[in-house]
């Protein structure tokens, strides 16, 4: 089916959107183009939709189980798509990407362990880590020009002086998109598996490598990155059903395993509701279609940006994401300290992005714009940005 307007505006203020109500919340003002929080704006594929409407549709709402056919379309979407063999047994369910990992802290770590993260990244890793009372090491990408890398030396370093218990990975990387190839993943495994360092890889936005990108699930990398790591997806992104909440987990390792899921089970974090069943199912089974086009709508919204920053924007530079709907927008030759990049975005702008230090002291003169949305809203948004600029 499929054949999405994908072009249509659609207004989702007064339904409880984060990305619209917690305007005036988080940004001090409603009347913004909200180009922020990582869900895209458009109408999930009919399929879904239809699977969830006829579960609603019968009247009772009691407690259910996930059949057999849920856990095999995981399964099989992982294979297909990422050649990602993995069991049944290797599988269970966790309510979101970021409660698997806060699981797996508070499971595998003790107060005052350490934990390295690799800004700029994912700000609710160093939530997790500092809410549950663990110590964040950071070891930041490098970059050069529009490139960012891994510091696989600067790495070492810090497992051999501050020996963490686990090293969270984003992959592929947000906020700037990076899909890691298979070489970097083995030798982080390899570091990881030397130093007795344990990986929990959130890989949420795998599905969405664009410009023929490939995503390496990390249990792939290696052997040594199967024997140490947690993988943790999901259908949210992908499908744009974050509300739905569902999402998964797979370990490879027996020994990792065993005591972990039986935990998720004793404490039922590993129960789902109907609608994460049967809207995971649906969008895995029949939602190909529906992620194609939208994939390639998205591909067009970042040429977009890019050709209008190269045009009217020469203060702001887009670095193209490999992965995603999310765009690094280094603003650093705007020359404006973050106090003022805010301003300019929020108050003259009009515009409601993630600012870059939010993920990290390395993101300062740094944005993340959300470009899953209307080719018009984004064309809007710049517009607003180029015409503040030229006043201020």
């Amino acid at each position: 089916m499929a054949n999405i307007d994908f072009d249509k505006v659609i207004d989702r203020r007064n339904t409880r959107a984060a990305k619209t109500d917690a305007l005036k919340e988080l940004f001090g003002k409603e009347d913004l183009i909200p180009l922020w929080i990582a869900d895209m704006d458009f109408e999930v594929c009919p399929e879904i939709a239809k699977a969830i409407t006829d579960r609603v549709a019968h009247h009772i709402y009691g407690y259910s189980r996930p059949s057999e056919e849920y856990w095999q379309s995981i399964i099989d979407w992982q294979k297909e798509k990422h050649n990602f063999s993995f069991t049944r047994e290797e599988l269970d369910y966790v309510p979101g990407v970021v409660k698997g990992i806060a699981f797996a802290v508070n499971y595998f770590t003790k107060e005052g362990d350490k934990i390295v993260i690799q800004p700029p990244v994912y700000h609710p890793f160093k939530m997790v880590i500092e809410g549950n009372k663990r110590i964040v090491l950071s070891n930041p990408l490098i970059q050069n020009d529009n490139k960012y890398q891994m510091d696989l030396e600067g790495l070492e370093k810090i497992f051999a002086t501050e020996k963490p218990k686990m090293l969270i990975l984003c992959n592929p990387h947000n906020p700037i998109g990076i899909i890691w190839g298979k070489d970097t993943l083995a030798k982080l495994a390899s570091l990881c598996k030397k130093y007795g360092v344990l990986v929990i890889s959130d890989e949420i936005h795998s599905d969405l490598a664009v410009f023929d990108n490939v995503h390496i699930p990390f249990a792939t990398a290696s052997k040594e990155a199967e024997e140490i790591s947690i993988l943790l997806g999901a259908p949210s992104k992908t499908f744009n059903i974050p509300g739905v909440v569902s999402s998964w987990v797979v370990i490879k390792n027996k020994e990792l395993r065993d005591g972990f899921f039986k935990w998720l089970a004793a404490n039922e974090y590993n129960e789902p509701t109907f609608f994460a069943t049967i809207a995971t199912e649906a969008a895995y089974t029949k939602g190909g279609k529906w992620l194609a086009e939208a994939k390639k709508y998205i591909e067009d919204n970042i040429v977009f940006v890019e050709d209008y920053c190269a045009k009217n924007l020469p203060g702001v530079r887009a670095i193209r994401p490999e992965a995603s709907f999310l765009i690094w927008l280094d603003c650093s030759r705007l020359n404006l300290d973050h106090k003022k990049l805010i301003d300019l975005f929020v108050n003259k702008a009009g515009l409601a992005l993630n600012d870059g230090e939010m993920f990290g002291a390395e993101g300062e003169h740094c944005m993340r714009m959300n470009v899953g949305t209307s080719r018009k809203l984004i064309e809007q948004a710049l517009s607003q940005l180029a015409t503040a600029i030229k006043e201020m």
